[in-house]
């Protein structure tokens, strides 16, 4: 199954350009699956039909979905309070009806992540357009998956179930119960379920196309969307430049409006596989109207996002670690090696990654921002590196 996630800034038109993208995907007889998380029902309505948390039909060969945040958490909270049931009562805890539970910060992007790991489960459908959130929750959306599984690791280290069969007598030992095995296995199906969503997102054919109106606004907004999904590995497989106004003679009010346009999209040209929308003077509304926006067929996947270790250990006894950071600011760049792990710092976002294996027998070296692109230097360590050879 091919995935493409597609976002942009607030009011770029993200949620209109996904459903005719996803339109387009099913008039071309692609079995299609469009899952949005707009809270209004931007994709319903330029589709011209309405649409809810139960996959329904709005085309032929084309579902959409959005999921229901609230009704997912109540569920899983009704679900925790019975696993944790004995503990809660020790505790005194008074248990939560479901109707006066409502949903706490992240439950929405965890519940919208659940959705996506389900859809691509699914063997129906041929294509997942999802209509994530504007910039940059959709940023902080797409890093979940990877942090909360490291939080998971580092909390509830899964080497510890090996003492499951001490906790019984530790428990009448120290006169206070221990962590049961539901704890544990609770958390071992978190990891798992997390780990199928980063494994959609880390997917050879999964790709990011990323919605802007062309201006500074956009093209600052573009700029660092583009860094961001580069530091997760993610490709960006099209700029999508919405609302592109037709020529118009110089004398009117829209000339300066249209010379910065142009502007823009000569820039973007230059770095991106840029396609242009047309502004139709009216909200898209109907499957006519959005075959009108032209958008971009959907083609094979691009090439994914690779960090090569480059070998020099013949030339000056080093390794390179190429990061592609493009955008990246020296100034607003920091490196910290904990263990076998690098934590990147670069403008707003930061992000822990394992070193390969080679690089966890290294010393970090230096490191230079060079072309768009971090290049880190590992030198092997003497006591780990093996004698005449790799």
């Amino acid at each position: 199954m091919r995935t493409i996630l597609i976002t942009g800034p607030g009011g770029s038109g993200r949620s209109t350009i996904a459903a005719a993208t996803a339109a387009r995907a099913a008039a071309d007889g692609t079995r299609t699956l469009l899952l949005s998380a707009d809270r209004t029902d931007t994709p319903g309505a330029a589709l011209g039909t309405a649409t809810g948390p139960a996959p329904a039909e709005a085309a032929p060969l084309l579902t959409v979905c959005r999921p229901d945040a609230v009704d997912r958490f109540r569920q899983d909270l009704t679900a925790f309070q019975t696993r944790a049931a004995n503990v809660l009562d020790l505790l005194g805890a008074v248990r939560l009806d479901a109707e006066e539970v409502t949903p706490l910060p992240g439950a929405e992007e965890l519940s919208f992540l659940r959705a996506l790991r389900d859809a691509v489960l699914c063997e129906r459908y041929d294509l997942l357009v999802v209509d994530l959130p504007p910039l940059p929750q959709a940023l902080a959306l797409l890093a979940l998956p990877e942090e909360l599984r490291r939080y998971l690791r580092r909390l509830l280290p899964p080497e510890r179930q090996a003492a499951r069969a001490l906790r019984p007598v530790l428990g009448r030992l120290a006169g206070v119960p221990m962590p049961a095995d539901w704890l544990y296995e609770t958390a071992a199906r978190w990891d798992l379920e997390l780990a199928a969503v980063e494994a959609v997102l880390t997917d050879r054919g999964t790709a990011v196309r990323l919605v802007a109106e062309p201006g500074p606004a956009g093209a600052d907004a573009v700029r660092t969307a583009t860094l961001g999904l580069a530091l997760r590995g993610l490709p960006t497989e099209a700029l999508i430049a919405n609302r592109v106004l037709p020529d118009a003679d110089g004398g009117t009010w829209l000339a300066g409006l249209l010379a910065q346009q142009r502007k823009t999209l000569a820039e973007w040209q230059q770095e991106y596989d840029v396609h242009p929308v047309p502004h139709l003077g009216r909200d898209p509304h109907g499957t006519d109207d959005l075959a009108a926006l032209a958008v971009p067929a959907v083609n094979p996947a691009p090439a994914p996002v690779e960090w090569p270790v480059t070998d020099r250990i013949a030339e000056d006894g080093v390794l390179v670690w190429h990061v592609p950071l493009p955008g990246a600011i020296r100034d607003e760049l920091d490196l910290i090696r904990r263990g076998d792990e690098l934590l990147i710092a670069v403008g707003p976002f930061r992000r822990i990654v394992p070193l390969p294996s080679a690089l966890r027998r290294c010393t970090v070296a230096g490191a230079a921002l060079r072309e768009g692109e971090l290049r880190v230097r590992f030198a092997p360590d003497p006591g780990l590196w093996p004698t005449g050879g790799r």
